[in-house]
């Protein structure tokens, strides 16, 4: 007798960047089964850019770990998930996870999904990259990491920001190998 497919398991992080509105809408659309870690900063930037705090996604999260929660099943290679997606990612996030460091629970599952061999995406945020930083992302890179800095496509011609992010989103999902919208001259196929 086959085993009926697993519901997908992702866990999505908001780091301190700015450009919460990605990881939002990100968390609203991907499928399945999704778990929300939210950094401290990450609170902060969450409030004063979109006027939301982390229980105000609980709609869209099977549940809510607090970043200081070590303890938290996922901190632990022995609790499968199909993706780890930190979206913004701080140039200070992406810092931590290529030395190795597991001072938070965002920190930690990196580690976790490095060890594993789990997908990983990091959609960087901010700009300009000192050297250091495209040095941290090329090395993860080649660990696997799939680094997007968040750089929204055009050839869709977005009108609104909901445009925008909708179609930074639709890039993420189709890293992930989800339904992703429209394409590049999709009519053209």
């Amino acid at each position: 007798m086959a085993r009926p497919a697993r519901t997908p398991r992702l866990i999505v992080g908001i780091s301190a960047a700015s450009g919460s509105i990605f990881g939002v809408e990100f968390l609203k659309r991907a499928p399945g089964e999704k778990y929300l870690i939210v950094s401290d900063w990450g609170r902060a930037v969450l409030k004063m850019e979109e006027g939301l705090t982390p229980r105000s996604l609980a709609p869209h999260a099977k549940k809510i770990f607090s970043d200081d929660d070590l303890a938290a099943p996922f901190a632990s290679g022995s609790n499968p998930f199909d993706a780890f997606v930190v979206i913004p990612c701080s140039l200070s996030t992406l810092a931590k996870i290529n030395a190795g460091i597991s001072d938070t629970l965002i920190t930690r599952v990196a580690q976790v999904a490095l060890k594993e061999r789990r997908r990983m995406v990091l959609a960087l945020r901010e700009t300009p990259l000192p050297t250091n930083a495209l040095e941290n992302a090329a090395r993860l890179s080649r660990d696997g990491v799939i680094v997007m800095p968040i750089s929204p496509p055009w050839y869709n011609k977005p009108r609104t920001t909901e445009d925008v992010v909708a179609g930074f989103v639709d890039k993420v999902l189709g890293v992930l190998g989800y339904p992703a919208g429209d394409g590049w001259r999709e009519d053209k196929l």
